[in-house]
């Protein structure tokens, strides 16, 4: 017998072990672990978004995953003719016993399936980004060609693979033609410059938002998002509250879908574009508290209501990103938690389909945003693919950025900022850096794994904190980072696991490479060494 209150519940982003447990919640996974016996489940749910819902001793023994409920906020509906046949999206479970540590579950099994089995986009790409330039803080919407030639050459000295122009480059949301006015020439220039200085070029769009002055929500009223009362709607914000203009969405069931993949394949094939940061809403809005901000209530479109209109619209949005991967199989798609729908979300579902998710924004200055970047990345890894994790706005010319790179290395290193502001020593420095991030990439391939470092919690203020990424399929190698973060303790010791125990390995400090010690992996996961 497995009574309720030996058990203590574990949401995969780990931010707080909760026991006795009873409720629901919208993570992908959830681990229940029984102490006492040293056994449990894990339940994972691939459910998209806001649709995800699993629940805990809602009843006595009784654990349930999948898609919402009716009743819920986001409640979940299809409508089925006679004989017709529909595929819900997956969930798994795995039972596990004789482990002391629920975590471990995480960091071994679950991280192996994600990355194995799930055929996650991020295992499909060649080559993946290890540091990225986006223009976005502080510069907003006033770019133009004179300025994005500036900071290439700038973010080039420093070593950025990826130069993405953010908002602001369009004459309109939803035609999504080029600003003539900052971009006279238009940005096939603009791209090739980023490409000679060894960038691949990448643009901010929206993937379901239109203008009122747009042609295309002009000539296609049939394709917006209605209110329960047939009036079209936001479902991301009140743009005319927000900066003067009237906005709306697009319904990706109509079509719209293929005016959207028109639009960024055009600008892939044309251009030359590489990545693409997908943002605002396309089923609920991020930053409101309406929950009926949500779906689309349209009687012309596929769906018959509100309730079934949400899944289709995420699904729909998911099969635009496999179209697009078709035609550009390189293109990496940075899907935001604006278009998921919630603050910080980001989850196994989407995984399977963009590269990336923009997750988070924190403008602090070292040390708390980069404490910040690192609470973020330990709450959603192991499970959560580490360089899924887009995370801004750390920026180059913070004085002490080089502790906010470090941090950023636990997940996927994204950097805004004016980094003309650096200097010809400081650019050479990031350089060295980016370097050594592409030198140990390719060797270790370190971009596809990342575990929590053992004897170190959650990232806080006054203790030490640290994560490893090695690479657990082949046993070669990988980085480890360590943090002071305000402790009285000035020196700590580390162990590295997941080494192979009688292989030989050289710990170098990172980016100079000089050894800190040289010995087998089994004494690195069985003695600490001096960091």
């Amino acid at each position: 017998m497995m009574e309720p209150y030996t058990w203590i519940m574990h949401e995969y982003a780990r931010q707080k072990a909760l026991g006795p447990f009873v409720g629901e919640c919208y993570d992908p996974v959830v681990v229940a672990h029984q102490f006492r016996n040293k056994r449990g489940l894990v339940l994972g749910n691939e459910a998209p978004g806001v649709m995800k819902r699993t629940s805990a001793f809602q009843k006595p023994q009784q654990f349930t995953t999948g898609l919402t409920h009716p009743e819920q906020n986001y409640g979940f509906r299809r409508w089925l003719s006679q004989n017709e046949r529909w595929e819900s999206p997956w969930v798994f479970t795995a039972i596990y016993e004789n482990s002391n540590d629920p975590y471990e579950v995480l960091n071994t099994t679950v991280s192996d399936y994600v990355r194995l089995h799930m055929g996650i986009r991020l295992n499909q790409i060649a080559e993946k980004p290890v540091f990225v330039y986006n223009t976005w803080q502080p510069f907003l919407h006033n770019i133009n060609e004179k300025l994005i030639f500036e900071l290439a050459d700038a973010a080039a000295e420093c070593g950025a693979e990826e130069f993405i122009i953010d908002d602001g480059w369009q004459d309109s949301y939803g035609d999504w033609g080029i600003d003539k006015v900052k971009f006279p020439n238009g940005l096939k220039p603009v791209f090739d410059y980023i490409k000679s200085k060894g960038m691949k070029p990448g643009l901010w769009i929206s993937l379901g938002a239109a203008e009122s002055k747009s042609v295309v929500f002009k000539e296609h009223p049939e394709w917006l998002v209605r209110k329960a009362d047939g009036s079209p709607i936001s479902l991301h914000a009140d743009f005319d509250k927000m900066y003067g203009w009237e906005s709306y969405s697009m319904c990706m069931t109509t079509g719209w879908y293929d005016h959207i993949k028109g639009v960024i394949l055009n600008l892939v094939k044309e251009h030359g574009l590489e990545y693409i940061k997908g943002d605002f809403a396309v089923v609920t809005g991020a930053y409101t508290t309406d929950k009926t901000r949500s779906g689309c209530h349209a009687t012309n479109h596929v769906h018959k209501d509100r309730n079934e209109s949400m899944l289709e619209m995420y699904q729909r949005t998911w099969q635009l990103f496999d179209d697009l991967h078709k035609e550009a199989p390189e293109l990496f798609i940075d899907c935001t938690f604006e278009t998921m729908g919630a603050l910080q979300l980001i989850d196994l579902d989407m995984c399977k389909h963009a590269e990336g998710n923009w997750l988070s924004n924190f403008y602090e200055r070292v040390p708390d945003g980069s404490l910040r970047v690192r609470n973020m990345s330990w709450w959603r890894s192991p499970v959560i693919p580490a360089t899924a994790m887009v995370i801004g706005n750390q920026q180059f010319d913070d004085p002490q950025f080089e502790l906010s790179l470090m941090s950023l290395n636990g997940s996927l290193p994204i950097v805004l900022g004016d980094p003309r502001k650096l200097s010809s020593g400081e650019k050479a420095r990031m350089k060295s850096w980016a370097d050594w991030m592409r030198k140990t990439q390719e060797k270790h391939d370190y971009m596809a794994f990342r575990q929590d470092l053992q004897g170190y919690g959650e990232p806080v203020e006054g203790s030490w904190d640290g994560f490893q990424r090695i690479n657990t399929d082949t046993g070669s190698g990988g980085i480890v980072g360590i943090f002071r973060q305000g402790s009285v303790e000035p020196e700590r010791k580390v162990t590295v696991k997941y080494l192979i125990p009688d292989s030989v390995y050289e710990v170098r400090k990172a980016p100079e490479g000089d050894i800190i010690i040289r010995t087998t992996g089994k004494d690195l996961a069985e003695k600490r060494f001096r960091c």
